[in-house]
């Protein structure tokens, strides 16, 4: 990992307030994106009947260790690009969270998939592989590609969600899967020229400025709207 770093605490998915290392680790895991995440493993969920609320809780909980914790440390750690949170949280500490969390992460789904669901094993292998295929650019960061992170980080969640709830899959779950894979796409294609932007934001000229306000909206909308269509969903079922 570089030693290199570049300021990222003054993106808006960061907290405005508390000290450094606060904030640098709001910012190591990326709340928006890991709630986008997590909507798509709730959208998933509802497609079912009957749903099985604490399956909800607990693969919220699988992805929140999973995505919003452990692969986003192992990001800081393998990543070839300059990441900032390593400047604050050393490989060690960054190695402890992701080891931790992934555990965690794992002995939950391994719970439920002896009990009640063990198709879910085609899931907790396939985004256990990318956890570190992607986040550590294994194989010449073959899968360190948009469309692989739209898949494992889009569609995967939808999937794991609604294998939770039935132990099967559907077509309309496929179908799911591939839109919000859709929505992940287009978060990491304004997500690669906004970081690149914001790394030079002190030299930008105003043609530049505007692009940067422009991706970070993209951003912002994407991601608040894909949680607030989680959030709808999850309402609505509750309430029917």
């Amino acid at each position: 990992m570089r030693n290199n770093s570049v300021d990222r605490t003054s993106e808006w998915f960061v907290p405005k307030f508390g000290p450094a290392k606060f904030r640098s680790f709001a910012g190591l895991l990326f709340l928006p994106y890991t709630g986008m995440v997590l909507s798509f493993s709730v959208i998933g969920s509802v497609l079912a009947t009957p749903l099985h609320w604490d399956r909800i809780i607990a693969i919220v909980i699988i992805f929140f260790f999973g995505l919003g914790i452990g692969a986003h440390a192992l990001d800081a750690l393998g990543s070839k690009e300059i990441k900032p949170w390593g400047a604050v949280f050393t490989p060690s500490q960054l190695r402890l969270l992701a080891i931790t969390s992934l555990i965690v992460a794992y002995a939950i789904a391994i719970f439920y998939t002896i009990r009640y669901v063990p198709f879910l094993w085609s899931m907790a292998l396939c985004e256990g592989f990318f956890v570190f295929a992607y986040n550590l650019e294994w194989f010449h960061g073959r899968f360190h590609t948009d469309a692989w992170f739209a898949f494992s980080w889009g569609a995967l969640p939808v999937l794991s969600g609604y294998i939770m709830q039935t132990n099967s899959i559907s077509v309309a779950a496929l179908a799911l899967a591939a839109s919000m894979a859709f929505f992940s796409l287009i978060e990491i294609k304004a997500s690669r020229p906004y970081r690149a932007l914001k790394r030079r934001s002190n030299a930008l000229d105003e043609d530049e400025k505007a692009l940067m306000i422009r991706f970070e909206i993209i951003l912002q909308s994407v991601s608040t709207g894909v949680i607030l269509l989680g959030a709808g969903l999850l309402v609505w079922r509750m309430t029917n």
